[in-house]
């Protein structure tokens, strides 16, 4: 059983979305990337939160942050169910693609943070909440000037979880275990070798895992399959190529570590919801 209010707003659809769950059931996100910004508050229990090329643990009063076109997943933890808000917003809503009086780099400076999640005290946890409520409040009853309010509270969040950025531990992020860490330089050395040949096999020789613990401990870890995993490391760049190359689709697949064009095809339609030249007739 689940309770979702979604709330829309902007002059682009995708501009700005905020979006209120409360889920009594085991549930697991779909793979998952998008080119706005994301901030995740959690209300109640615990989710395994991946982004990128890591699994945090999320607990009631965790502001998470997640940048552009980053991949990430969540997962329950121990007993399902839990309470979060999510809101989403294009560079645009906040003046970031053109010259703005309010744009500033603090706006954007916890989406850089290496921390990436804040364990918000009380009080910060009630000022975030109230901004929340504001935001939801306004876009519902749409009252007079509710479109500058909206920006404003936005920037306010903004602004806040920017200077928190600043105070937060600078100290290097500690895995929770020698398996994540290991599941972390694995995810890492995809990202960046995604174009050449990858098997499972191969894999856990050269990280000296057998393939059996490696697939296990990579479900366990991310959330994701390791054929998951690469595949949507694959197509998210072959979105990118798509949308800021003229290059043709068979070259797009072969750089982005596809074998044949079939293969390709049924891939970046499984996970886009659209063909290929769909995608880059939609895109331009």
């Amino acid at each position: 059983m689940s309770e979702t209010v979604t709330l829309h707003y902007g002059e682009e659809e995708g501009d700005f979305h905020i979006e209120h769950v409360r889920r009594t059931e085991p549930f697991a996100r779909t793979n998952h990337w998008h080119g706005t910004y994301e901030i995740y508050y959690q209300l109640s229990g615990q989710r395994a939160y991946f982004i990128k090329d890591r699994t945090f643990l999320i607990s009631p009063g965790d502001l998470v942050f997640i940048g552009k076109h980053q991949v990430h997943k969540t997962s329950d933890v121990g007993l399902p169910g839990h309470e979060r808000v999510v809101i989403n917003f294009s560079d645009r809503f906040i003046g970031g693609d053109r010259e703005h009086p309010l744009s500033h780099p603090a706006m954007l400076a916890a989406f850089q943070s290496p921390s990436r999640v804040f364990s918000l005290k009380l009080p910060d946890q009630i000022f975030v909440q109230n901004i929340l409520q504001k935001m939801a409040k306004e876009i519902k009853e749409r009252a007079t000037g509710y479109e500058i309010y909206v920006k404003l509270l936005l920037l306010e969040l903004l602004l806040f979880s920017g200077r928190y950025s600043e105070r937060a531990e600078t100290t290097a992020i500690e895995h929770q275990s020698p398996v994540h860490k290991k599941i972390s330089e694995i995810v890492r050395h995809i990202n960046a070798n995604y174009q050449e040949p990858m098997t499972l096999t191969g894999l856990s020789e050269q990280f000296f895992m057998s393939p059996y613990y490696l697939s296990r401990a990579f479900k366990e870890v991310t959330g994701f399959t390791f054929v998951e995993y690469v595949n949507t490391t694959r197509i998210r760049e072959a979105q990118r190529l798509l949308k800021e190359s003229n290059k043709k689709i068979i070259e797009i697949a072969e750089l982005t570590g596809f074998e044949n064009i079939a293969h390709f095809g049924r891939t970046f339609k499984k996970l886009a919801r659209m063909t290929p030249l769909e995608y880059r007739k939609g895109e331009r």
